[in-house]
């Protein structure tokens, strides 16, 4: 067959429910169609009631929230930020939006996150040249919970406080905790790809009342307590919208629907295709964890099969599938060229090896039985 005799398989497109529609009906009907207004409040109680957060604040985007969060730990210029390399340039890049720098640390095997031991390796050896850390960004990658325990006790003992980039694991969960809540900040996305999407946007949290504030005030241009538009600090147009918060007011009741699918796809994934030589799933979820398998990913074993992941994907697009190459690591990227880095092997294998299937929650019987014939064609 040929590939425009398929609808277009997407690697993670929106997935939309019954009850969107009455929310964004509701805020017109209403005239709520300004920045603020009850859909905007109603997600961020949501979201902490999903999270167990105290404090949510809705913005415009994950990197806005990346951006205020890690001004809320006070980072600046001259700064440096422990962050994983292996993720998405928006971790970093509000690291350079502050003037600070990024120290890009490697992952391990088993979650594909930021390593302990290379994370103590990078902390020691700043302190030593008389650096000490700012902030450690923490990233779920691909909403694979990291080893939460190891590396927040490393924080705790270096007093480092951590931001926790979960913009790809809503509804993932540690030891039972959802994740966002484990770091002084949490940060979400609500991007078109993501598990949850509100078309775009994002959102951070904290127990900090305080600090939920300053988010807030810096987030609406940090207009002053005054009658006429005054303002003494730099601020951001950041605040989501509330026609686009009812579309995640809508989304917030399905989320626990959609994680079981996302798991669902996986488990299908690692079943049928156990027995294809030289394929590997991962990563794989810390005891007493629970990932939302966002996107399901898979490793070619070059010692077993002479397909590339490249030659998978081109061969995947032929039967007008989407598929993408894991995230490059950041330490190779031009944009952070000569920043500093403390390992590479790990994330720099994963990225030669890896390619993320099609994980949508949307997804049909037909749409998975299309990937496993076309990954079983070229394998």
């Amino acid at each position: 067959m040929r590939s425009q005799d398929f609808d277009r398989l997407y690697l993670s497109p929106p997935h939309l429910g019954r009850h969107e529609l009455n929310y964004l009906h509701k805020a017109i009907e209403d005239n709520w169609v300004a920045p603020v207004g009850p859909n905007l409040d109603g997600f961020e109680r949501d979201i902490c009631e999903f999270t167990g957060a105290g404090h949510c604040v809705a913005l415009t985007s994950g990197t806005a929230a990346i951006h205020l969060g890690l001004r809320l730990l006070g980072v600046g210029p001259g700064d440096e930020v422990l962050c994983s390399s292996f993720t998405f340039v928006a971790t970093a890049s509000p690291i350079l939006y502050l003037g600070a720098t990024p120290v890009f640390v490697d992952s391990e095997a088993e979650t594909w996150n930021i390593c302990p031991e290379r994370l103590r390796e990078a902390i020691e050896d700043c302190i030593r040249q008389g650096r000490r850390p700012k902030a450690l960004i923490l990233v779920h990658l691909y909403g694979m919970p990291a080893r939460l325990r190891e590396i927040l006790a490393i924080a705790t003992e270096f007093d480092i406080p951590v931001l926790e980039d979960a913009a790809e694991a809503l509804g993932s969960r540690y030891e039972g905790q959802p994740l966002g809540s484990f770091g002084a900040v949490g940060v979400f996305s609500f991007n078109g790809n993501k598990i949850l999407t509100t078309s775009g946007g994002g959102a951070l949290v904290t127990n900090n009342a305080a600090w939920a504030q300053k988010a807030l005030f810096w987030g609406t241009q940090a207009r002053d307590a005054a009658p006429y538009y005054q303002h003494s600090e730099l601020g951001y147009n950041y605040r989501l919208s509330n026609l686009l918060a009812g579309i995640g007011r809508g989304q917030m009741g399905l989320l626990e629907d959609r994680v079981k699918k996302r798991r669902e796809i996986h488990a299908w994934y690692c079943e049928q295709l156990r027995h294809v030589p030289g394929l590997i799933f991962g990563p794989q979820e810390p005891a007493g964890s629970r990932s939302n398998r966002w996107l399901t990913t898979v490793l070619l074993d070059a010692e077993q099969t002479t397909v590339t992941p490249e030659q998978l994907r081109l061969h995947l697009e032929t039967r007008n599938i989407e598929s993408r190459p894991l995230w490059k690591p950041l330490h190779l990227q031009p944009l952070f060229a000569g920043t500093p880095r403390y390992g590479g092997a790990v994330s720099e294998d994963l990225f030669a090896r890896g390619l993320c299937l099609p994980s949508g929650s949307a997804m049909s019987d037909m749409d998975l039985r299309r990937v496993l014939e076309a990954v079983k064609e070229v394998m």
